[in-house]
């Protein structure tokens, strides 16, 4: 009796093994990619797709809210964090080389291999011993997100807690790690630099317009003697075709000749003085 009920809760109808052989191949492929990628922005994109895999995987076994915080929660979220953090540091950064911590290869080695054996043991484990039953009596009576969410919240509360606990200090821990300490020159400080020649100039660059007729990011700057500060533009606005700028230049230089002071002068009054 008990082996008729296993085999029909362990028939897998057409649509499940069809899902299986495309959905398998993919995560295998995405979890070989993450590990053997030489880019650690393409071995992150590897393992979203094993993600991505394992969540519609879940979804076809009558698990949808496993397999939506599968896709929402460790794909759209963790993934997403684990590409900035990448992005922040730098992808091209280079890695140290010396081991900092002595034998931690040997450690590795050894954790590696215990961490081998008990995956091995349970997946043994669970194709000896463990009897399937299907998720039909888990998911009668509410659905499968309703008893999901009364077992969080009844049976497995303080294991719950505890995780949420465990990801706040492991992100307070990552603040107070990434805190590198770093003190902000004071603008004395930076005053001092940069009359110690740390700057190209001790005082910054002149402002467009300064000095000058206009207010415009393409009119040079004025020294006090009247000649014009040239780095004052900016090298974009230099880069323009020097007849578009000819006239602007001539203005704020004085070469273009002001009006005559006798063209106000009224007509009749000249005429008395030609007299």
């Amino acid at each position: 009796m008990l082996l008729a009920q296993a085999a029909e809760v362990a028939k897998v109808s057409q649509g499940e093994a069809i899902s299986f052989w495309i959905l398998a191949p993919l995560a295998l492929a995405g979890a070989l990619g993450m590990i053997f990628a030489r880019n650690a922005v393409h071995s992150a994109m590897f393992l979203v797709m094993t993600m991505l895999s394992l969540g519609i995987m879940y979804m076809i076994q009558q698990a949808p809210f496993l397999g939506f915080v599968q896709i929402i929660v460790y794909t759209g979220a963790i993934m997403m964090l684990f590409l900035f953090v990448l992005m922040l540091v730098g992808r091209d950064s280079s890695d140290s080389v010396v081991e900092v911590l002595r034998g931690q290869r040997v450690w590795a080695a050894i954790l590696g291999i215990g961490l081998a054996g008990l995956l091995v043991s349970g997946v043994a484990e669970a194709l000896t011993s463990v009897r399937p039953v299907g998720l039909n009596e888990q998911n009668a009576g509410g659905g499968n997100v309703a008893n999901i969410g009364r077992s969080i919240f009844s049976d497995y509360l303080f294991p719950f807690e505890l995780t949420s606990a465990l990801l706040i200090t492991a992100a307070v821990g990552a603040m107070v790690l990434g805190y590198t300490g770093k003190k902000r020159r004071t603008q004395r400080e930076l005053a001092d630099a940069r009359f110690r020649g740390e700057h190209d100039r001790p005082s910054p660059l002149p402002g467009p317009g300064v000095y000058a007729t206009a207010n415009s990011v393409a009119v040079p700057a004025l020294l006090p003697d009247g000649s014009i500060a040239p780095e004052s533009v900016s090298a974009i606005i230099e880069a323009t075709a020097s007849r578009e700028l000819a006239a602007d230049v001539e203005s704020v230089a004085g070469a273009i000749p002001g009006p005559d002071a006798h063209a106000l002068k009224p007509a009749s009054s000249s005429k008395e003085g030609d007299e």
